[in-house]
């Protein structure tokens, strides 16, 4: 195994707890949410955080050398909460059902928080494919939140009007 920084291994951890329980968010929000087009969504965003997972796999495979990354995600540490993310679980569970539109806000707020979270981890690394590895996944968590805020503007009828080409939805302006 290579050696790391204690900073990579430490994003590695808190990135890997990210996606865990941004799934679980995910999941969740499918549940409390009655549109079947909201439900799906939600639970292709939750299929999109288990292929991080695997692509953190792949790409720390490359950063470490080897299956050794997986270490880290056996740590009893990864079991706790996000730092990133606390709090937002405990606000889809507020009444019996949470309604459609704060998950979408909720789901929105995650992945603000991820996309601060890689952004900061790429900027802080010193290990140049530990830092092609948050910014790939920065990325992608940008394309989730275009995606959640285009379904926030559609449902609460706001936002504007997509007569013309003014983005892309691919996150490339």
């Amino acid at each position: 195994m290579k050696d790391i920084s204690n900073q990579v291994a430490k994003a590695i951890r808190e990135a890997i707890k990210l996606e865990i329980n941004g799934k679980a968010i995910f999941e969740r929000a499918a549940e409390v949410t009655h549109n079947e087009l909201g439900k799906k969504m939600f639970r292709k965003l939750a299929e999109d955080e288990t292929q991080h997972l695997d692509t953190f796999g792949q790409l720390f495979s490359q950063v470490i050398g080897g299956e050794d990354w997986r270490k880290f995600a056996d740590k009893e540490e990864l079991k706790g909460q996000s730092s990133v993310i606390e709090g937002l679980k405990s606000k889809l569970e507020k009444g019996d059902r949470a309604g459609e539109i704060e998950a979408i806000r909720i789901g929105m707020e995650l992945e603000r928080k991820a996309i601060d979270f890689f952004e900061k981890s790429a900027k802080e690394t010193t290990d140049p494919k530990a830092k092609e590895i948050f910014d790939k996944i920065c990325e992608e968590e940008r394309l989730h939140y275009d995606l959640l805020q285009a379904e926030y503007d559609s449902v609460t009828r706001s936002g504007f009007w997509f007569d013309i080409a003014e983005f892309r939805m691919d996150a490339k302006f």
